[in-house]
């Protein structure tokens, strides 16, 4: 019999760690396969989990440092390190994986080679990229020294991620097809690369099991929604322009923004361009919610909305929100980056259009106008992700990854 494998897992976000593609997919559906995990990374800045001592029924959890600190960019690799040593006391790694950093990304090549077991880099976000993008939005505002700064960030990234990190990775793991043909298209194999999309959890996304929002302000309203984070990077505003289009044949239109801003900067923003557009009465901003809380407005919806600015970053990205409103039964409108037109494809539970505000809203109405059309959208979607998109899925491909590209252990 096969015994247990041990990652040594190194992560990009908070500790605890609150992402469904780590919390689930590897605090509870590795684990059934076998795959323990010590996961390595920075604190939330909550002042918890500093110790190390965090419950994590998968294998451990080492957070060393926090994000909140001001000096957190420079220090990350080492308290990366130092968690690593924490995780090789508890447990010889029988691989080290490091996901979307850079230069914590060779520090775990190197601590691998030194143990002599199998690196592995898993990449859901094109880092590198988003840097490039920081670089030019700051150069619009003139040359100066913060730019500079970003300039050499930039380069110095991209030449260790592709130069040192991702060619000693003996597999990597993408987030979406279409990443994995990017990532093909700049010399890596296709062979040494797994997709695996955003997933949902089948037991919490069971409309079944969610109870309806019975927030008032929904009564009565033809209620469409948008589950996420506002943020001026993904175009927030376009929401507003579709309402704005849609208001004009059908007055009781609600859009609900179920989700927070990053800052209150940000919420500021989208306030001051609801207000801009006079549609403070067709916009429901909830602010931060629990996400059952959230799940109760989204199945009030009639229709949900998953616009993704197209572009370099995001079209090798793999949404959750589309997998999300289709698991719940509710018909949705999704624009064309390459996952999400592949699962409207694949699901029949959709339309997917541009990102642009009349063919939105066109597609939203004709969803509210065609109530049969909806119900056969709605019926679609449960089937589809139960079949292709539930982390207990996602997790049998992850697992069976792993027995192919580790050591056997007999």
């Amino acid at each position: 019999m096969r015994k247990p494998l041990s990652i040594a897992y190194i992560i990009r976000d908070p500790l605890p760690p609150a992402r469904a593609d780590v919390l689930t997919l590897f605090g509870e559906e590795m684990p059934r396969y076998g795959v323990h995990s010590e996961i390595v990374g920075q604190a939330g800045g909550d002042g918890k989990n500093r110790d190390g001592a965090a419950p994590w029924a998968a294998g451990g959890m080492h957070a060393v440092g926090s994000l909140r600190s001001r000096f957190a960019s420079v220090l990350s690799p080492l308290w990366d390190l130092g968690g690593l040593l924490q995780a090789r006391r508890r447990v010889r790694p029988d691989c080290i994986q490091v996901r979307d950093k850079i230069a914590s990304g060779l520090l775990g090549r190197i601590a691998a080679a030194l143990l002599r077991v199998p690196f592995v880099y898993w990449m859901s976000f094109p880092i590198v990229e988003g840097f490039e993008v920081r670089r030019d939005e700051i150069g619009k505002r003139g040359r100066g020294l913060a730019w500079f700064a970003h300039v050499l960030r930039a380069r110095a990234s991209r030449f260790v991620i592709y130069r040192l990190v991702l060619p000693g990775a003996r597999h990597i793991f993408v987030q979406s097809e279409a990443m994995a043909a990017w990532l093909a298209a700049q010399g890596f194999d296709r062979a040494r690369m797994t997709a695996v999309p955003m997933g949902v959890d089948a037991a919490l996304f069971d409309r079944a099991t969610v109870a309806p929002s019975d927030d008032q302000r929904l009564t009565g309203r033809r209620v469409i929604v948008y589950l996420g984070r506002i943020a001026q990077a993904r175009r927030s505003d376009f929401l507003l322009d579709v309402v704005a289009e849609l208001k004009r044949d059908i007055p009781g239109v609600l859009l609900v923004i179920a989700g927070d801003a990053a800052s209150s900067d940000e919420m500021a923003w989208m306030r001051a361009e609801i207000a801009r557009r006079n549609i403070d009465d067709h916009v429901l901003l909830t602010g931060w919610l629990s996400q059952r809380a959230a799940l109760g407005y989204a199945v009030r919806a009639e229709v949900g909305l998953s616009p993704i600015p197209r572009g370099n970053l995001f079209d090798v990205s793999s949404p959750t929100k589309l997998v999300e409103y289709l698991a719940l039964g509710i018909p949705s409108v999704a624009n064309d980056i390459p996952d999400q037109q592949l699962v409207i494809e694949q699901s029949g539970a959709g339309l997917c259009v541009p990102m642009e505000a009349v063919p939105f809203a066109l597609a939203v109405r004709r969803l509210l106008d065609e109530p049969a059309l909806s119900e056969k959208l709605a019926q679609c979607g449960p089937v589809y992700v139960r079949s292709h998109r539930t982390y207990a899925i996602l997790g049998r491909i992850v697992a069976e990854t792993y027995t192919k590209i580790l050591p056997e252990r007999n």
